[in-house]
């Protein structure tokens, strides 16, 4: 299988530089699972769109600093490719910004973290299990780092976790699936990211965060969800 990356990650400073760059991390994600699979890597937040995504088997679109609702002409540009694929019912997976921007291009509504920033290792509760998901645990941990949510689905959209009081994931039909949180994120990263946010996110949230990474994701079982989720959007 051929997947797309939809890079919208943003941030250049010395930190992600030094680091490895979003395109891989989720390539080493799904071939956690599939290590055949192929990926290609397009910098969408640069306006580096595919010339046809659609000759891809599928697509996960990244997280990002950014916000879905700052109207640059790439998030513009992403939301309309978003609803093609829809569509046209193209496998579609979004994590962090990715997840909201389906949300948003297909009906749904963002809003602030009623609580501030989500930062950490997060708790997901399942709230609807498709069969491709049958591997995961009830409780599905994965690191995090966001202050935006989700507030409404689209109209047909199925909750699949919540955490934190919010929408954590969501599936649409058979070709859609999204996560709030990070599963390309390794421990080592999401430690360091922590430290690199630690005034930004503030003395309450660094110190529990610091605690929450004590745990680690189910980052290798996330992936096996993730690649059924994939081979099952083909078939259907």
């Amino acid at each position: 299988m051929h997947l797309a990356i939809l890079m919208t990650n943003t941030d250049e400073s010395e930190f992600a530089r030094a680091r490895p760059k979003d395109g891989e991390k989720f390539t080493g994600l799904i071939q956690m699972a599939r290590p055949d699979w192929r990926t290609s890597v397009f910098s969408v937040k640069d306006g580096a769109f595919p010339q046809d995504l659609f000759a891809f088997d599928g697509a996960m679109i990244t997280g990002s600093p950014a916000s879905v609702r700052s109207g640059a002409p790439w998030v513009t540009q992403l939301l309309e490719l978003i609803r093609t694929a829809r569509t046209r019912r193209f496998p579609l997976f979004g994590a962090c910004f990715g997840h909201q921007a389906i949300a948003l291009a297909l009906g749904g509504t963002l809003d602030h973290n009623p609580d501030g920033w989500v930062h950490g290792l997060t708790r997901n509760q399942l709230v609807n299990r498709p069969g491709w998901a049958g591997g995961l645990p009830d409780e599905v941990n994965l690191y995090g780092a966001h202050c935006e949510c989700v507030a409404t689905l689209p109209e047909g959209a199925a909750p699949f976790s919540t955490s934190c009081g919010i929408n954590s994931g969501f599936t649409l039909g058979r070709h859609i699936f999204t996560t709030q949180h990070h599963p390309e994120m390794s421990h080592d990263f999401i430690t360091a990211l922590t430290e690199e946010l630690r005034e930004t996110l503030g003395s309450k949230v660094y110190a529990r965060a610091l605690n929450s990474l004590a745990g680690r994701a189910d980052q290798k079982t996330f992936a096996e969800c993730l690649a059924r989720f994939f081979e099952q959007a083909r078939q259907s």
